[in-house]
């Protein structure tokens, strides 16, 4: 189809994809639209609403304006391409479309007004029983999508081609057993050998395969040789386990198979000149199973490429380790850096609560590594105020007690986080912070600002009564001080640095 073809379908429902709205879908309903299988014509199947179609179809419209569908993507990610599949739509298909974008918390399904939706396809011809394939140059992840059709009519489906910029939490982490290739988490194949009967992307889909179309399978090899897919995994690790899935390949499984890994830039696509280091010799396999095959000398890859002899279908193959912590932290940088600018502003406001420091710093995008993270930090705190630094002081709780104010879910597991050591503490020492604080606030007129992390109870509470003495003015010096260095900690939590 194009050079995009191969890319993974941000999307579609085998990823989680989800339609959430459409002003009309009277014909045919919405959720057709991110159907992994192919627009099929039934010639006599009929509703009683009309003719049956694969697809999403509104009613013709009598009064002005146009109809538009609401979906939110399976993957987060950067996309593009995207392909309007026109199929089996003749009399029926939309004169034109439009894309539009946003970026917002998967939580929120209220996409009501005030949503902020970026155009990333100007209003664009269709023609009808076709693949409209459009090109698309915008820079940032997004997690929803908002598709519009002029004036109305039918389109059988939408198919959404990018890279995966799955969500922070989402992410593995260096701590626990991950699949390195999975596409959640960024996994993709780079190449294969033979696709003839269905795609190697098949391979890292999520979940167990469907059939035997879900699968790898490649033709019957009449020569010599085997047959190979070469992956890219999401995040570089040391792979610890591989899974091989003959699922529903019974008379058509291969005989054996084998892996092989390299380490290079985690963003190299080109693995002509990779060194490749088996990392399991050819191993039997059987029909229909599940087959794990623990390794024992485990070895750092950002590429594995796996080798069926001599042909035949798997299902799924599972690469599990334990990801690099620079891998880690620079997939974290691809998504700040991606984030449009009203997603990384709300996103670093979680680090420190000033607005003109969170702009600052999104201004100052993309970020190259995390020291330059930390030295636009640096910079950007120099052009604070004192303003600044006590808007950014009200955003956290007081040190001992709950905020039901705080700025997000984030920020507040940071407060958590850092204020343990007061959570745990004596009754008395409670008591007496709370008391301290309130002699605080009515000194000065904000909240006790100090970097907990590390710190006892009783340290804070001895550092919260020798600082009641300062005068003000070098109070407000020292409580910034304290505030630059919890933001600093934040951002680092936040690259995972």
């Amino acid at each position: 189809m194009s050079e995009f073809s191969d890319l993974l379908d941000l999307a579609s429902e085998r990823v989680g994809g989800r339609v959430l709205a459409a002003n009309d879908d009277f014909f045919a309903p919405k959720e057709n639209l991110i159907k992994a299988a192919k627009p099929v014509w039934i010639e006599d199947k009929y509703t009683d609403r009309g003719k049956w179609m694969d697809g999403w179809e509104s009613r013709r419209r009598r009064t002005p304006g146009h109809d538009w569908c609401i979906l939110q993507l399976g993957i987060p990610g950067i996309i593009s391409q995207v392909v309007v599949d026109t199929s089996y739509f003749r009399g029926n298909f939309p004169e034109s479309c439009s894309l539009e974008a946003c970026a917002i918390e998967q939580s929120n399904v209220e996409l009501a007004g005030g949503t902020p939706w970026a155009e990333v396809l100007p209003r664009s011809q269709l023609k009808g029983d076709s693949q409209n394939t459009f090109t698309i140059t915008d820079p940032h992840r997004y997690t929803h999508l908002r598709l519009n059709i002029y004036p109305d009519g039918g389109v059988a489906r939408l198919r959404t081609f990018g890279e995966a910029v799955p969500e922070l939490e989402h992410a593995p982490n260096s701590a626990d057993l991950s699949d390195l290739a999975a596409v959640h988490h960024g996994g993709r194949i780079l190449d294969c050998s033979d696709k003839f009967f269905s795609a190697p992307q098949n391979l890292l889909m999520p979940g167990p395969s469907a059939g035997m179309h879900d699968g790898w399978e490649t033709k019957r090899r009449r020569g010599p040789g085997y047959d190979w897919v070469t992956v890219q995994l999401g995040v570089a690790g040391t792979v610890r386990a591989i899974e091989v899935d003959t699922s529903y390949f019974k008379g058509n499984f291969p005989e054996r198979c084998s892996l092989e890994i390299c380490s290079m830039e985690s963003g190299a696509s080109d693995t002509g000149n990779c060194s490749w280091t088996e990392l399991l010799s050819r191993t039997p396999l059987s029909a229909d199973s599940v087959h794990r095959f623990e390794v024992t000398a485990p070895k750092p890859a950002t590429h594995v490429r796996f080798n069926i002899y001599p042909d035949g279908g798997v299902a799924r193959l599972r690469i599990y380790g334990v990801p690099e912590k620079c891998a880690l932290a620079k997939a974290r940088l691809l998504w700040l850096n991606s984030l449009p600018d009203y997603a990384a502003r709300s996103v670093l406001l979680n680090c420190c609560g000033s607005l003109k420091w969170a702009a600052l710093m999104t201004q100052h995008r993309p970020f190259a590594d995390v020291k330059q993270i930390l030295d636009q930090h640096t910079a950007s705190w120099e052009r604070l105020t004192s303003g600044d630094w006590k808007e950014a002081f009200a955003a956290h709780p007081k040190i001992g007690e709950e905020k039901d104010t705080i700025s997000s879910g984030q920020a507040h597991r940071w407060s958590e986080q850092e204020q343990s050591a007061a959570a745990t503490a004596s009754l008395q020492v409670r008591n007496a912070l709370q008391r301290r604080n309130q002699e605080y606030h009515e000194r000065f007129g904000y909240i006790f600002i100090v970097c907990a992390s590390g710190k006892s109870a009783e340290e804070m509470l001895a550092m919260l009564t020798d600082r009641l003495r300062n005068d003000p003015a070098h109070e407000l010096e020292v409580a910034a001080e304290e505030q630059k260095k919890i933001t600093r900690l934040r951002l680092q939590k936040l690259i995972g640095a």
